[in-house]
């Protein structure tokens, strides 16, 4: 990874960890809609809770030196990224 002129370059087959993957850093576009739906929408707070968890479980495990086998750490990054899908059609259908 470099960074040039202030933007992070990553080096292609390189994993960056430790990278927080808050909906607000990743969607920052959706930033009001996203503080509201964690205010008045139970089903998103709920979805964006076990998101950040998870999340949170990832980056542990990052820094930790992932104490866990690979097709573990796969199923958790699948398992963000479904939730971050989901997440993102909330905010897109809110945000109309």
């Amino acid at each position: 990874m470099w960074v040039i002129d202030n933007l992070v370059v990553q080096t292609p087959g390189v994993a960056m960890l430790n990278e927080n993957h808050a909906l607000i850093f990743d969607f920052p576009e959706f930033k009001q809609d996203i503080v509201h739906l964690n205010h008045k929408d139970p089903a998103f707070e709920e979805q964006s809770k076990q998101y950040h968890l998870l999340d949170y479980e990832i980056r542990k495990l990052e820094v930790n030196g992932s104490p866990t086998d690979d097709e573990h750490m796969h199923q958790l990054k699948v398992q963000r990224a479904n939730l971050k899908d989901v997440l993102f059609q909330m905010l897109q259908a809110h945000h109309k």
